[in-house]
């Protein structure tokens, strides 16, 4: 191995044990350190965003968008209630009114992005099993996808967009994922429900995936950022989390507003 590719390999290693550490803490103290640390990381990937679909605006003006993030986010959290959900509604919006490429990706790209900022705050706030359980989603899956698609091959799941996915390996994710939220239900006693959520989470996760590597394609970039050594950015760790995030977000509200009669 040369010493460049020893010094990537170093520092891809160094940089997964910080995440790692830093997640492990955050997750287990909960509250404001595991609130702050989100909101961080959602603002780093609006930043992201706004750097990848209007490369030719100032630095100041990707900042402002990270920043407006952090108040809307920030906000949302510190006030609560269903009304204050509309704060997430505003980075979107800024995307929308402002020039970019693929507005008609970044648009919704930046909603996910603010959604799953609040969804895996919210997941927190009902323990570490629900957290838990989302991340076991997302890697298991990732992980049964891959090896099913190196042993199986087959059929393309997606390749115009997606030329390496395969329909073998897209399952086995599914399938991984359902046996992780069996494992939930009969382990840690979450609700049965988890057990055809849990493919839907890890499809929204696949697509996340996909999502995001199409958008760098098209910009004609290989990272999002190098903001993390060895690694790119923060979109390229967490797409897949990313829409996961998302979709359990929007199944808490629906379900929430369908318990007091909103509809």
């Amino acid at each position: 191995m040369s010493s460049g590719n020893w010094g990537d390999l170093r520092a891809r290693v160094l940089s997964a044990v910080v995440m790692i550490a830093v997640g492990a803490v955050a997750i287990a103290l909960g509250g404001a350190v595991w609130s702050v640390l989100v909101v961080l990381v959602t603002a780093l990937m609006i930043w992201e965003l706004a750097r990848i679909t209007a490369p030719d605006d100032s630095p100041e003006k990707h900042i402002a968008a990270a920043l407006l993030a952090v108040l809307s986010l920030g906000g949302m959290l510190i006030q609560g209630g269903p009304v204050m959900l509309l704060a997430l509604f505003i980075v979107p919006l800024g995307f929308a009114f402002t020039p970019r490429r693929m507005k008609w990706v970044a648009v919704p790209y930046a909603l996910a992005i603010m959604l799953a900022g609040a969804g895996l705050v919210s997941l927190r706030v009902s323990g570490v099993t629900p957290l838990l359980w989302l991340l076991a989603v997302i890697i298991v899956s990732d992980v049964a996808g891959y090896f099913a698609g190196r042993a199986f091959g087959g059929p393309k799941f997606w390749p115009a967009i997606s030329p390496k996915k395969t329909w073998s390996g897209t399952v086995a994710g599914w399938i991984g994922a359902a046996l992780v939220g069996a494992g939930f239900h009969l382990w840690a006693g979450t609700p049965a429900a988890l057990i055809w959520l849990s493919p839907l989470v890890a499809f929204a996760g696949q697509l996340g995936d996909i999502l995001e590597s199409w958008l760098k394609r098209r910009a004609g970039i290989k990272d999002s950022s190098n903001l993390i050594p060895g690694h790119g950015g923060f979109l390229d760790r967490f797409d897949a989390l990313l829409l996961a995030a998302m979709l359990v977000f929007v199944v808490q509200h629906l379900v929430y507003f369908r318990a007091v009669g909103a509809f």
